[in-house]
């Protein structure tokens, strides 16, 4: 059984920087990917970022590009989420998702596994 614990939001002012980690277990294969998804209120959840465990595949948001990398520690089976330069806009409850497979699907109903997610708030 696949199980995700995130870790590492909190209370950020625009422009700052956050690193979100999510913890998994159960995984029995490399073919493997971990998506970041969020969820402010009022709005459906959307796609961040993703990575395959496999590999060096990795996909964004457009609205992450270029602010957010996303990467693994295979050692740790944890993936993170680097944020810089962060705006009230990126305030969400942060969400860690896996499937098995190798493609990076941004549709959050392709992943079977979720966390229970981390708050992140960007002040003003």
């Amino acid at each position: 059984q696949v199980q995700l614990v995130e870790s590492g939001g909190g209370l950020v002012q625009a422009g700052g920087s956050l690193r979100l980690s999510c913890a998994t277990s159960g995984r029995t294969t490399n073919s493997f990917v971990v998506g970041w998804f969020r969820q402010a209120p009022g709005k459906e959840r959307e796609f961040v970022a993703a990575i395959w465990w496999g590999g060096a595949s990795t996909q964004y948001a457009d609205s992450v590009k270029g602010r957010s990398t996303i990467s693994r520690d295979n050692a740790k089976n944890t993936v993170y989420l680097q944020m810089n330069s962060l705006k009230p806009e990126d305030t969400a409850v942060y969400y860690c998702a896996a499937r098995t497979g190798v493609a990076l699907h941004n549709e959050s109903y392709k992943y079977p596994y979720w966390g229970q997610g981390t708050q992140v708030t960007v002040s003003s």
